[in-house]
């Protein structure tokens, strides 16, 4: 839905993109809508969170995919410490115990080192007992979302007109 906004004297139309992420957006129905909190001190982005019945794998526990989604979702919240925009390079999982669905978990990400454009990443969720149930180490390389999306971009913009 377009928005207006007076700019001296002119009205200029701006697009208001609702977030249908599917690892934190309010917008997606079927996602898991995570809400992540900055530990200030620690650097850390943070979520407490419960895995629904639709996200099973195993019995009674998360499928691997949705664990990795978790995981990578952690680490990409870190672009926000250096207001950028990097997408998930490579990632490699480690699956400790498996996931409960049901059962508090907390997940956390952040960064190890940056060298260029390319942001190094780290993450792990645990239950309540503090238990590591799975691990993970991302490279984030950073992008010029304009440049990236660009055609995409105008083609959105233009179907809006």
């Amino acid at each position: 839905m377009p928005l207006h906004e007076k700019v001296h004297g002119h009205v200029v139309k701006q697009q208001q993109i609702a977030n249908k992420c599917f690892g934190c957006g309010p917008g997606n129905e079927s996602g898991l809508q995570l809400k992540f909190v900055l530990d200030k001190e620690r650097q850390r982005f943070i979520c407490r969170f419960r895995l629904p019945r639709r996200f099973v794998g195993p019995p009674a526990h998360a499928h691997g995919g949705i664990i990795a989604t978790i995981l990578d979702e952690a680490m990409g919240k870190v672009n926000k410490l250096h207001n950028l925009i990097a997408l998930t390079g490579g990632m490699e999982v480690k699956y400790m115990k498996p996931v409960p669905l049901f059962k508090p978990l907390i997940v956390e990400g952040w960064e190890l080192r940056v060298i260029g454009r390319e942001h190094y990443r780290a993450a792990e969720i645990r239950n309540r007992e503090g238990e590591v149930l799975a691990t993970s180490t991302a490279t984030f390389i950073e992008i010029d979302p304009h440049r990236m999306f660009a055609r995409y971009l105008k083609k959105k913009h233009s179907d809006a007109t």
